[in-house]
């Protein structure tokens, strides 16, 4: 998801996709310790997704955009 499309969201919707992305890590955690995770690099690309996720949140309670 796109830096661009996030900024379309609502706040509300910007929270809920930060709460599935954390769930989404902790299910890719989990499959990792269990060695059943196929690509590695999903944990990486989720991580980004939740700091770009909250990154966009932090602009809009500081009113930077």
């Amino acid at each position: 998801m796109k830096a661009k499309e996030i900024r379309d969201l609502t706040d509300a919707e910007l929270a809920k996709k930060i709460d599935d992305s954390k769930d989404e890590l902790f299910k890719l955690r989990f499959q990792l310790a269990t060695g059943q995770l196929d690509n590695p690099m999903k944990i990486k690309e989720c991580k980004r997704k939740i700091a770009r996720l909250k990154t966009i949140q932090t602009e809009r309670r500081l009113g930077i955009r």
